[in-house]
């Protein structure tokens, strides 16, 4: 289907099921790609920088993840549009994955959060193969640091290489190592947090709400506060102006 425009943000209406049947094809062909998982955060990100716009808007597939973007897909006429968040992803890709026998990798977090994250998994799905799983120093890498890290991906033989930077350092390393990282490299900020079972994932419920934010806010305050006093005021302001002037385009007012 044709991207949607959010804020500038072209968003793919798209299923579990669908992204799950592209990233198995390109991991099978050997392609390198990368997805994006688009939320208020990542769309106001964009919104405020060109360059990161454009990383992003070139990814292979970019996901509805907030629920926020669910609703303005849905007013655009995608009635049965649901979330398909990155977290949720990760979960429906690495069942795929284990029944398929396709390496995965990962890349990101803390090492004690890779433990936890990886035996997760495979307590969840056994035949699960993990071929790396990679905790680069939070700071910029030199370009030899990179190189290193870039051939021990590559040497590992995943083919789906899941990212755990954050948005937006791990959009701007997956647009940077497309072509380079033999793997189709998903982007899911903070999954390796909630499967290793570090942050709490927010009740249904809430999540249904469009209320995962206010959860993880009560959880992290001190880190999280400015992001959302920042974007979600603006996101509701920007995104109803471009609802009803795209409402008067299609009256021809």
């Amino acid at each position: 289907m044709k991207r949607q425009d959010i804020l500038g943000l072209k968003v793919d209406p798209i299923t579990f099921e669908e992204i799950t049947n592209k990233v198995v094809s390109w991991a099978n062909s050997n392609q390198s790609k990368y997805i994006c998982f688009a939320n208020v955060h990542m769309v106001m990100e964009s919104y405020d920088s060109p360059i990161f716009k454009r990383i992003v808007n070139d990814a292979d597939i970019v996901s509805p993840d907030g629920m926020p973007l669910v609703w303005m897909l849905k007013i655009k006429g995608f009635k049965r549009q649901s979330r398909v968040s990155g977290p949720e992803t990760t979960i429906v890709i690495c069942k795929e994955a284990a029944n398929k026998g396709i390496p995965v990798g990962f890349y990101g977090a803390s090492e004690k959060v890779l433990e936890k994250l990886t035996a997760n998994l495979i307590e969840m799905f056994p035949s699960l193969k993990i071929a790396c799983a990679i905790s680069p120093p939070y700071r910029e890498l030199t370009e030899e640091e990179d190189n290193e890290y870039t051939k021990l991906i590559n040497s590992s033989g995943a083919r789906i290489l899941f990212v755990g930077l954050g948005c937006p350092k791990q959009e701007k390393w997956m647009n940077i190592h497309k072509d380079k990282i033999n793997a189709v490299m998903l982007g899911v900020g903070a999954a390796f947090d909630f499967h290793a079972g570090v942050i709490k994932i927010a009740p249904n419920w809430m999540q249904n709400l469009g209320l995962e934010w206010f959860y993880r806010l009560l959880q992290d305050p001190k880190r999280l506060w400015r992001r959302y006093v920042k974007h979600n005021p603006r996101f509701i302001i920007l995104g109803l102006i471009q609802l009803f002037r795209e409402g008067f385009r299609k009256r021809g007012l």
